[in-house]
């Protein structure tokens, strides 16, 4: 088991969950982020530009870990050129990879997206085959966020083929948007979440995107730490999201007037009518994780 966890990226918002949820769990821990330190909680902190692979290989083995978690790239691509955000996600996952596996770090834990199929930064819909999606559903970006996304998620299962300088375990996490309570209480109490209301939000085509999927910080951070614990070999991919949707209207409905063509699973018509249209029950199976974060149950 893991006694210290760097996590890169730990002055981001959900990189500050992350650090006091492992804190919380007894891990010393290590935040690697480039500038100035923006947080309270890590027991250590070493500054590193992520894209120098000299940096992060000295940032990962001053900081002693026994497990990586890297969150450390561009969280939007809005702000930066797409060949910017394609090298943040790609190069700096080949270096954590590649610095992990030489100083003999075990176990390595990647933020993947949603939009590894296509997500919310695509320009048009997004085809969907089937519902809910799993980690068998095809993916298609075409934009530089997405298809860094599914690029490091390639990286990562060449690393796992290599017989020796590699972590042994490798998890690609495919977050959803992740929200904290402000954000929650702003985007899901105050607002009108049916689908006649959502279609008017300028928001609506990246809802739509990424299946109205959404996870809560304290979810996020509870599947990070069992990745961290995982002892399996190779590399998994995992879908992440809170068990159901962030609108009001029913997933059947929401499939059957937005997703017409694509395979209704049998999990979408029974049980919790507003489930989400996401399957997490690989992360279930592999981590015995189950997200219990609802923005209903919050309201």
């Amino acid at each position: 088991m893991a006694e210290t966890v760097a996590v890169t990226g730990g002055n981001g918002r959900v990189g500050g969950h992350v650090l006091a949820h492992l804190n919380d769990a007894g891990y010393r821990t290590v935040n690697l982020s480039r500038g100035g330190r923006d947080e309270e909680r890590a027991d250590a902190y070493v500054t590193a530009d992520l894209l120098d692979a000299g940096e992060v290989y000295g940032a990962v083995a001053k900081s002693d870990a026994d497990a990586v978690v890297h969150l450390g790239m561009i969280p939007t691509p809005d702000r930066t050129p797409g060949y910017r955000t394609y090298e943040s996600n790609v190069m700096t996952t080949y270096h954590v990879l590649e610095a992990a596996g030489e100083l003999g770090v075990d176990t390595v834990a990647l933020a993947s997206s949603c939009s590894a199929i296509g997500g919310g930064f695509e320009p048009d819909p997004i085809t969907v085959d089937s519902l809910p999606v799993d980690e068998s559903h095809r993916l298609t970006p075409s934009n530089p966020y997405g298809m860094g996304k599914q690029a490091l998620e390639l990286a990562a299962d060449g690393f796992a083929r290599r017989a020796a300088g590699a972590p042994r375990t490798i998890t690609s996490l495919r977050f959803p948007w992740v929200v904290d309570d402000d954000l929650a209480r702003e985007t899901f109490v105050e607002a009108d979440r049916s689908l006649a209301a959502l279609r008017d939000s300028p928001h609506f085509h990246t809802q739509r995107n990424t299946l109205f999927s959404y996870v809560h910080a304290d979810d996020a951070a509870s599947l990070v730490r069992r990745a961290v614990e995982a002892s399996f070999d190779g590399h998994e991919r995992v879908w992440v999201s809170a068990p159901d949707t962030s609108a009001e209207t029913p997933s059947a409905d929401l499939a059957a007037e937005l997703f017409p063509d694509a395979d209704r699973r049998e999990s979408l018509a029974t049980g919790d009518p507003y489930a989400a249209l996401v399957d997490t029950s690989k992360a279930e199976r592999l981590f015995d994780w189950e997200p219990t974060w609802r923005w209903r149950d919050a309201a």
